[in-house]
Order: C-alpha cells, then structure tokens, then sequence
C-alpha cells in the first residue's frame, strides 16, 4: 500500500477552510472534529486503496486457524470464570430498522417468541454470569440515530445480572461534494447534516467515552465486538481461551463463502501482514476474481476479539488508520460526502493477529424478512436467548428464501403468515406477488409461488407443497 501523498496547494486550502468551518460546529466534541478533520485529511492525500494483486497470497493455517484444530476451554469451572473475568462483549448498535419498514434501533425488532435481539443477546449473557458466577458486562455503541431510544429501552434490563453499558460513536458532519463544506453549516440542523462514520470508529469511540479506561481498570483484557443482528455470535469460550493462551491482539472470525457471500470482504496475507481484502479495494479486472468461491474462500462474519490494551495503545498512538470507504449520498438534492471505516480493516495494526474459520452457525444475520422466515421457522429453537438450529435438518445450508416487496416490512411480512411455515425440508422459496399463507403449511424441496398481477393467492391451511410451481389456486 502506497504511502500517503502530501496535499497539493489547493487541497490543503480546501482543508484548511474545512477545519474553521468545523471548528465553529459546537455540536460535536473537539475529539469529534480532529477526528473528522485527520479522517478528510487522510483520505484528500489520496492514500493508495487499490492492492498489488501480485503480492497477494492465501493465509496459512497458522494465520486463519481452523476452528476444529483449537483445543477445547478449560472444563474447570473456576477456570472458566477466570476467563469470562477478563472479557467485555460489544455490540455494534448503531443501525435503525427502516430497510424492515420499522422505526428505531434494529436491536428491538422481534426475532421470535416475543423476544427482540436485544433480549436474547442480555438472555445469553444472564445465562452464562449465572452458570459461572461472572460478571460480563454489554457494551451497546449506539449512533446518534439509536442513542435515545436504546436508553429508554434498557431501563427495562435493570434487574438482569448483565452490567449494561452504553456509548456513542462518533458523529461527523457530512461533507457537501460542491464546496467541500460541512453541510450543517448550510442551514441543515437536523440530523441530515450528519452521519456515524462506520464501526471502525469503535476503537477511537471506546477509548473517548472513557469505557476503555474503566473496562481496564477492572481487569478486564478482551471485548468481543459483533452486529447486534448477527443472532449467531454468541460468546465462544474455545476463541476466547485461544486469544488468551496465545497471545493473538486481534481475532476476526470468517467462515466458509457461499454464493451469497460473494461480495464479503476475505482474508489474505500480504507483504508479510494479514489484512482485510474488500470488494471496493479490488482492480475492476479482479473483480470476478474475487467473488469466485476457488481463489478467496472465506469471508469476515465482522465477530472480532480484540485485545483491550493494544486498543488502549493503538488509539494513543493514531495507528489505526483503515482505508477509509467513501459513502456518497444526497440529502434534498444536495450531494453530500461520507467518508467511514471498518472495524475488520484494523486487522493490519495488531501484532500476533489471526482469523478463524469458523462453523457458519456463527453468522446467522437477519438483514430482511427473509431471514426472519429462517428464524421463525421449525429450522430454529431459543434455549436461554441461544438460537440453536434444529439438528433434523440433514442440509448444512439454510434454505435460500427471496420474498417479494409485498413482504418487506416486518408488520406485512407477519400479517401474510398465518403461522410460518415448515422449511425443515426445503431447498429454495420464491415468492411473487399478492400471497397469503394459511396457518401449518409445510414447504419441501425447490418452491415458487408467484401470484398472478393483481389477483390474491391464498394457500390454505396443512397445505403441503413439495418441488412445486404455483401460479394460482388451480395448482395447489
């Protein structure tokens, strides 16, 4: 990678207008604004994104260590309270459900029985503070977007054993493409003006609410950072004792790619480090490349342990200085700039940093309804806010499921299952169109449903479909 390039004459004015444009910004902190301002600076030099594709080689073993060869934890309870002492699990917070046609933080959708992620995630903790007397705590970074509502909604976790934090991620102006000003400078004071730069930004974020300090204080060495919809990420006492025995800074979980996966970022080795390859960073002619399933095998889950003093170091120094992703968007018209960084990308700057392959049981997202059909369905139970995927099921994959927009938002996705459906045995779903499921049916094998342009098609309760395509009630 390609040093960074001094700023020529005009980018360095741009800059410099930035910074006393910024300045006066009195919403945000000044660790806030230096933050934003090293951040454009950065990325005005132009530091290199693309990589020397020649250089690139596929991580040994030793480097992206097969779960199966890690040796089991310590059985001995007082050995596993000593490790869950020095751990701290993070969940990244910071997104609204809109994309699910629901309002507020992401983290208080239902996911089943009544139980949001942010029940069964405060469930998983409960049950293990209480099975070995610990005392790990959850961390939410909220973003201002999630910030209010997530203090109103923990208030009811008061009498859990789960010590619960929360702070804020950093919020940075969003920059107007045109003039390269910070547009709550032009009369945008509502929370259009701004944007949360990314969870990259945890690292500077822990340290600059003082979390770290006191996390540290307390003896505690590893915080487990994971998506708070990612219902798979549970605490893993084998990685944690792992870290801990070896010394590992840093530890980010891939698994094995699918077809679906294909534009997740991958691990490589290169110029002796491993480091994060993201589609964004690869040459067009690469592209195809590397979402082939042969060359790049893996992808990040974004579960990542990390080591809490290196953090401490690491932050101190200004080390973490990920690639930054540009995010362009517009608000009312206006092109606006957001620049934003990834956790996983910090992967280069921690010393004796590994990935792990891990079973796909550990990355089980609900990013639309689809997945929640998964997660809802006889392919899934909860035992103590753990979702343990039903072992009836022979197919190590989940059933690839795409639901039409009539069953986007959660609140219409539910109003069209009766009850969901059986999906132990199936293979593919599609639906299209007005569809409406009857309460107990049962789906098996490759199923397309597509309702005919503006009529209703309603499968009746016990309806049993297997290796079938539906187009109207003639056919069921």
């Amino acid at each position: 990678m390609a040093s960074a390039a001094t700023l020529s004459s005009v980018e360095a004015q741009k800059l410099e207008n930035l910074r006393s444009a910024v300045s006066g910004l009195n919403q945000i902190s000044e660790n806030e604004k230096s933050g934003f301002i090293s951040l454009v600076a950065r990325y005005l030099s132009g530091e290199a994104q693309h990589v020397d594709w020649s250089k690139i080689k596929t991580p040994t073993d030793d480097i992206v260590v097969p779960y199966d060869t890690v040796s089991p934890p310590p059985e001995d309870e007082a050995k596993t309270k000593e490790l869950l002492d020095k751990l701290v699990v993070l969940k990244l917070n910071g997104g609204l459900g809109t994309t699910m046609g629901c309002t507020g933080p992401k983290s208080v959708i239902e996911v089943r029985n009544g139980l949001t992620f942010l029940d069964l995630i405060v469930k998983q903790i409960e049950s293990l503070n209480s099975k070995y007397g610990s005392k790990v705590p959850l961390v939410l970074m909220n973003s201002f977007n999630t910030h209010d509502d997530t203090l109103k909604i923990v208030e009811k976790y008061t009498n859990s054993n789960v010590e619960i934090h929360t702070f804020n991620q950093s919020q940075y102006p969003r920059l107007v493409v045109e003039d390269f000003s910070p547009l709550p400078c032009k009369g945008q004071t509502g929370k259009d003006g701004w944007y949360p730069p990314g969870h990259g930004d945890v690292f500077p974020s822990l340290m600059n609410s003082g979390k770290l300090d006191l996390f540290l204080s307390q003896g505690k060495e590893y915080i487990f950072v994971a998506n708070s919809d990612n219902l798979g990420a549970i605490v893993d006492l084998k990685i944690l004792n792992h870290l801990v025995q070896n010394k590992n800074e840093y530890c980010m979980e891939v698994t094995p790619k699918t077809l679906a996966d294909v534009k997740g970022g991958t691990l490589i080795s290169y110029e002796g480090k491993v480091q994060l390859l993201e589609i964004a960073q690869v040459p067009d002619e690469h592209v195809n490349e590397f979402k082939s399933i042969e060359k790049f095998k893996i992808f990040n889950t974004n579960n990542l342990w990390v080591n809490l003093h290196a953090v401490k170091r690491l932050v101190e120094a200004d080390a973490l200085k990920m690639e930054i992703i540009p995010n362009p968007k517009e608000v009312d018209g206006v092109k606006v700039l957001q620049l934003e960084t990834a956790a996983g990308a910090a992967i280069k700057f921690f010393d004796n940093a590994i990935g792990m392959n891990v079973p796909r049981s550990r990355f089980l997202p609900v990013k639309a309804t689809s997945d929640l059909l998964l997660v809802q369905s006889d392919l899934y139970t909860v035992v103590d806010g753990f979702v343990i995927r039903n072992p009836a099921r022979n197919n190590p994959t989940n059933p690839s499921i795409e639901l039409g927009p009539e069953f986007k938002k959660v609140s219409n996705f539910l109003s069209r299952f009766k009850s969901i459906p059986s999906i132990i045995e199936l293979d593919s779903l599609k639906v299209v169109g007005d569809v409406w499921f009857g309460a107990g049916v049962a789906l098996k094998g490759k199923v397309t449903i597509s309702a005919k342009s503006g009529a209703k098609l309603e499968i009746p309760d016990g309806a049993v479909i297997a290796d079938k395509e539906i187009n109207g009630a003639e056919d069921l």
